[in-house]
């Protein structure tokens, strides 16, 4: 399938789930990142024509995410007649958090909480609009490294491009006409201060980790299967105790 058939073929997915929801929803809610999954993400939600609403909500944010996310913002805006577009700075709440978890720091948890309070907002919009979250994550990132946070960004009523590979997402940001910058940007989850790349943290780029993916003979197999072991426990249901008869 073609990029922007693939594209379209979404958009009609997400009309559709809306259209069969026993109780329909009055709007799509979606955090805008800067990033080229989220810019394709709402990009796919503004195309059904229904209410969408972009959130970009800064947490100590570096200047040149934070200005993508409102630049896509304000391209959404501008072609798309339902996009409603809010910035909720989420910088005093999370200094907030901080302080008072001061006893219980750790700077990976920090990290991760940063995602979970902007799950926090999108369902509080989502519930005030009667609307339902729509997550941002890829194939890669979903299904193969599990690199997302547990109840943050993986924290969604549905997954629109999650079937896509980021090389896919790239392609059909092109398609989609995406604002370069945000298609040229390097992948970043946002959630450090010191601004670091998924390549940086992961040790490989997305193109390794979709090759190592679908060939197990691969170069980057073994630090690709490292990483998974790793986040398995995200992919996996929550382990329950039965309890026997």
């Amino acid at each position: 399938m073609k990029p922007l058939e693939k594209a379209q073929f979404i958009s009609n997915w997400i009309k559709n789930y809306i259209e069969l929801m026993p109780s329909k929803a009055q709007s799509l809610v979606i955090g805008v990142s800067g990033g080229i999954d989220s810019s394709v993400s709402s990009t796919l939600s503004a195309m059904t024509g229904i209410k969408t609403i972009v959130l970009s909500m800064p947490i100590k944010q570096k200047p040149s995410e934070y200005d993508l996310s409102l630049k896509h913002q304000e391209w959404l805006v501008k072609n798309f007649k339902n996009v409603e577009a809010h910035t909720l700075n989420l910088d005093k709440l999370f200094e907030t958090f901080e302080n008072n978890l001061s006893k219980f720091n750790s700077v990976h948890g920090m990290a991760n909480s940063r995602a979970r309070l902007r799950m926090t907002t999108l369902y509080q919009v989502a519930a005030a609009t009667k609307g339902i979250v729509v997550g941002t994550g890829n194939k890669v990132e979903d299904f193969g490294v599990g690199f997302y946070t547990k109840y943050g960004d993986g924290g969604v009523d549905i997954s629109p491009i999650a079937d896509c590979n980021k090389t896919e997402v790239w392609e059909m940001g092109k398609e989609l006409n995406i604002l370069k910058e945000i298609i040229e940007a390097d992948p970043t989850d946002g959630l450090w201060d010191d601004g670091r790349t998924d390549e940086g943290q992961l040790g490989l780029k997305y193109e390794e980790l979709e090759e190592a993916m679908n060939n197990i003979n691969s170069t980057n197999r073994e630090k690709y299967e490292k990483i998974r072991k790793t986040n398995l426990h995200k992919m996996e249901p929550i382990p329950v105790c039965k309890i026997p008869n």
